[in-house]
């Protein structure tokens, strides 16, 4: 799994979240808290978590059925999954301390 944050490209999804910790980003091109979030993600969230977790972007305009299946009603929408499982959910920006502490929760639990 390469380090950093990845934009979903339309790959098998129930196959990419199903082992392992994935941070799920879900956000759109003319939202701006959504560029903080991802900016966030990529120079805080990332280099910290290195690798140890898939850090994944999907643009809700692209995507909205994925949207729609994890009930998103405002963006950005972080959802933070183990073995699939949804384990943190958060909508507005967040902290990247705060994701770093709920990605290595999940990692370790």
């Amino acid at each position: 799994m390469a380090d950093g944050v990845k934009n979903y490209a339309g790959e098998d999804f129930d196959a990419m979240v199903a082992q392992g910790v994935t941070l799920l980003d879900f956000w759109a091109t003319w939202c701006n808290p959504c560029m903080m979030q991802g900016t966030i993600l990529e120079q805080q969230v990332a280099p910290k978590i290195g690798g140890r977790a898939a850090l994944v972007k999907i643009n809700v305009d692209e995507y909205p059925e994925i949207a729609a299946k994890f009930g998103v009603q405002g963006i950005p929408a972080l959802f933070i999954l183990k073995d699939g499982q949804i384990v943190s959910e958060y909508t507005g920006v967040q902290r990247a301390d705060a994701l770093v502490q709920a990605l290595e929760s999940a990692l370790e639990g």
